[in-house]
């Protein structure tokens, strides 16, 4: 059952990383604006988290049971196919670091209907997915903390920048659909 997990958790994290790494647009030579600092602090705190999913492990003699396995089941899917959405909706506006293209458009179809910041639902996904298959839930608590941390400072980085290019138009936008979890914040 444990090898079975590990690799479904495998081809999740392959799944999900794909549409960054083939089909997001990389290397664009627009005019740009850009927030480097708060991304790769943030970016640092998600990839800590995500690093102690894999590095604190549950024993071997305890493998993970069907309660943690059928949530990680649903979760790492549901991360892939935001992934892919996600990035197939934001298109040219797709950037590691926060900021602003001279032409760049408020994104707000398909799942950036339902969350501001689905890329960072995806992450979230998945590093739930692999704290469920493989960490003890006290390291699990600490790489999630952490992981919300490095999110919150991307997002109020990316809803500010947002925010001083389209105005009332993105205050609304925030208003009315939330962050990065459904129903919460």
């Amino acid at each position: 059952m444990q090898i079975v997990a590990w690799t479904g958790l495998a081809v999740c994290w392959c799944g999900w990383a794909y549409p960054f790494l083939f089909r997001a647009p990389h290397n664009q030579r627009r005019p740009s604006i850009t927030v480097i600092g708060p991304t790769r602090l943030g970016l640092l705190l998600e990839s800590t988290a995500i690093l102690m999913a894999f590095v604190f492990r549950l024993p071997p003699e305890t493998p993970p049971n069907l309660a943690r396995l059928l949530p990680a089941l649903i979760l790492g899917p549901l991360a892939v196919v935001l992934s892919w959405s996600s990035v197939t909706h934001l298109g040219k506006q797709f950037r590691i670091h926060a900021g602003l293209y001279e032409d760049h458009e408020l994104v707000r179809t398909g799942p950036y209907g339902l969350v501001r910041h689905p890329i960072y639902t995806s992450m979230l996904s998945m590093l739930l997915c692999s704290l469920l298959v493989l960490t003890p839930w006290t390291w699990a608590a600490v790489a999630l903390a952490l992981f919300l941390v490095g999110t919150e400072i991307r997002v109020h980085t990316e809803d500010k920048l947002l925010e001083s290019r389209f105005g009332e138009e993105a205050r609304r936008y925030q208003s009315s659909v939330k962050a990065y979890v459904p129903f919460v914040r």
